[in-house]
């Protein structure tokens, strides 16, 4: 398999941390030198080591922000 090469670009927040460091964090991230997307993923310290997670595009963003801020109203 080849070597997936990542940058995060912007940290945008953590979501939670368990007892062992790793922390679930939304970041922006450019996968293979792309263009920067909006990521939510489990992280070890120091990122050396990722767990699966989603990538979202910006129009894909948006659109789970509206969800969840529909939830909020309820």
């Amino acid at each position: 398999m080849a070597d997936i090469q990542f940058e995060i670009t912007k940290e945008l927040g953590v979501l939670s941390e368990s007892a062992k460091g790793w922390r679930k964090e939304v970041n922006l991230v450019s996968w293979n030198g792309g263009m920067p997307k909006y990521d939510i993923r489990d992280w070890a310290p120091g990122h050396e080591k990722m767990g699966k997670g989603v990538t979202l595009s910006e129009e894909e963003a948006g659109k789970l922000a509206k969800i969840l801020a529909g939830l909020a109203e309820e």
